[in-house]
């Protein structure tokens, strides 16, 4: 999941928001060794943190259909998980890279759902908004300074980039469909004489594709419906009561 929220944000950034510009997108650690390597205009993501989103986490069971409308799996509910990306632009000059934070800013103001046509792997698959924010305050104990002190570098101009992503959370394939024949009995509980039978009414029932038979017998509760030869053996007697 992490990866396919890397590769929509570099989608997003490269086709729509620094088209043309020829700015590259990278997603390295801002350290004293990296930006003396670096030549080249560059806007760099670097993800410094991942937690659980835990306002977003749901109870209960998801059924998964087939085209019949049959049940075949049960997912839980998907986790949602929050990454947040240091967000800097590296060039020669402050105000070059003032303009290019610029240009981050407005061109993902736009966008409080990543795109759907950026999604990819599982994130397409479970069909949900992924929600983006742009400079959003740091939680709790997420000083952005703090973050600049860790990588050795020194402080500067950032956006804080906030991603929150689902995860599956798990598929379990449901039981098949239960076949078995059913007897549904009703007794007259009157209160007549002894002497007197009990009256019963015995309904069998109908599957698709089977043919009833005048005076066909009910098959009893717990047996499985046979075919063929053994279709066409005598039932068994009566259940004693």
């Amino acid at each position: 999941m992490i990866h396919e929220v890397d590769d929509a944000l570099q989608s997003l950034l490269t086709a729509d928001v620094l088209a043309g510009t020829g700015v590259e997108v990278v997603f390295e650690a801002p350290t004293r060794e990296w930006a003396a390597r670096r030549n080249a205009p560059t806007v760099n993501l670097f993800l410094y943190d991942i937690r659980e989103s835990v306002v977003h986490r749901q109870q209960g069971r998801v059924p998964e259909y087939d085209a019949d409308g049959t049940t075949v799996a049960i997912h839980s509910p998907p986790r949602w998980f929050a990454l947040s990306y240091l967000a800097t632009a590296w060039t020669k000059r402050p105000q070059d890279e003032h303009r290019l934070l610029s240009v981050l800013l407005a061109g993902l103001l736009p966008h409080p759902v990543l795109p759907a046509d950026r999604l990819s792997g599982s994130l397409r698959a479970l069909g949900l908004a992924v929600p983006c924010d742009i400079a959003r305050p740091p939680g709790e104990g997420r000083a952005l300074a703090d973050v600049w002190s860790a990588l050795g570098g020194e402080l500067k101009p950032s956006l804080d980039l906030v991603v929150t992503a689902p995860l599956s959370a798990g598929r379990r394939v449901a039981a098949p469909p239960v076949t078995d024949a059913l007897l549904v009995r009703a007794v007259d509980a009157s209160g007549g004489p002894l002497e007197t039978p009990a009256r019963e009414e015995v309904r069998r029932p109908r599957y698709e594709g089977d043919r009833e038979e005048p005076g066909a017998p009910a098959v009893p509760v717990g047996t499985r419906r046979v075919r063929g030869e053994a279709a066409r053996r005598p039932p068994p007697g009566p259940v004693p009561r």
